[in-house]
């Protein structure tokens, strides 16, 4: 059974900074791309960031790009989403997923076609 079981969420002031993480257990791990996406109360859950199976390829949604890096360590079966100089507006659920198509295509590809997600850490950012 394949379980993804985010960490990381909290309540931080803006300017601040989290670490989520998300660990894999059941699936190959470094066979498949892991991302972000995340869920703002009473709204869609767009993408924020994906890394390819190696992690030489990461790629994000324009409101993150220099605030946000995503990671892997596939020894852990884990992914990471670093969060610096967080907003008021990065409040959401937070979900990690797992697919297989490329990274590259996640910004378009839509959140019905995972193939696994987790249940969600939720971030708050006052300001």
């Amino acid at each position: 059974q394949v379980q993804l079981v985010e960490s990381g969420g909290g309540l931080v002031q803006a300017g601040g900074s989290l670490r989520l993480s998300c660990v894999a257990s059941g699936l190959p791990f470094s066979t498949y791309v892991m991302g972000w996406f995340r869920q703002a109360p009473g709204k869609g859950r767009p993408f924020v960031a994906a890394i390819d199976w190696s992690g030489g390829s990461t790629y994000y949604t324009d409101s993150v790009k220099g605030r946000f890096t995503i990671s892997r360590d596939n020894a852990k079966n884990t992914v990471y989403l670093q969060m610096n100089n967080l907003k008021p507006e990065d409040t959401a659920v937070y979900y990690c997923a797992a697919d297989r198509r490329p990274a590259i295509r996640w910004a378009t590809s839509s959140v019905n076609g995972m193939d696994y997600w987790g249940k969600g850490t939720v971030v708050t950012v006052s300001s």
